[in-house]
């Protein structure tokens, strides 16, 4: 996955951009197979493409996996930025960390340091403190902080990608095959979260994280 969401203007407008990407919902929604979604390095996921592959769509089947480098949120960085760290904050950053605006603050009453001068100390420190802003929200958007919140499963490196999700996808499907013969011999006592839970007890708590030992296991039955 590698998309920037849409633009909102009049092309997408007249072409229904938003009308199909709530098909992919739908469909996606519905479909009751593993679904794998994976964001390659230097790519991101933003806006309303974020929410046409949400993982919370249809957490039973669907998973997302990012790679190091990859970037993923609803707004961008500097967006980001605009909003949580305006002027009245940029200042008071600067009011906590310099020390020489600290002097000059602390010196205007007494008529020492005049309001120009300040206010021209903060039109020079303002070039270094907005790249700063922009990059406390750029961490927020890297993997592992997605992974933390729980929006992506994994952090799988490129180098690894191909060899992860081999196997991952063949543990998933053997899987998604032995809780579906397990539903239709309990004529659907059980949905198909408690399937797979009791699948899972079945099998050493120790191979659960290894999907090829997983795999191996689950294809001897």
């Amino acid at each position: 996955a590698n998309w920037r969401g849409f633009s909102g203007g009049r092309k997408d407008m007249f072409e229904e951009v938003l009308k199909f990407g709530s098909f992919i919902v739908d469909e996606l929604t519905q479909y009751k197979q593993p679904i794998i979604v994976y964001i390659p390095p230097h790519c991101e996921v933003r806006g309303g493409a974020w929410v046409v592959i949400d993982a919370t769509i249809n957490p039973s089947y669907m998973e997302m996996y990012a790679a190091d480098s990859a970037r993923g949120g609803v707004l961008e960085p500097a967006g980001i930025a605009e909003i949580k760290f305006r002027k009245p904050e940029v200042v008071r950053a600067m009011l906590r960390l310099d020390k020489q605006l600290q002097w000059m603050s602390m010196n205007e009453a007494s008529g020492v340091v005049r309001h120009e001068d300040i206010e021209a100390r903060k039109a020079r420190l303002t070039p270094y403190y907005t790249p700063i802003g922009e990059l406390l929200c750029d961490l927020h958007d890297r993997p592992e902080r997605m992974v933390a919140k729980g929006v992506v499963r994994k952090v799988v490196p490129w180098v690894e990608a191909r060899a992860f999700f081999y196997w991952r996808l063949k543990r998933r499907t053997r899987e998604e095959e032995l809780v579906s013969a397990l539903m239709q011999a309990v004529s659907g006592s059980l949905s198909h979260d408690e399937a797979l839970a009791q699948l899972h007890q079945k099998l050493p708590a120790e191979v659960l994280d290894d999907d090829r030992q997983c795999y191996a296991l689950l294809a001897q039955d």
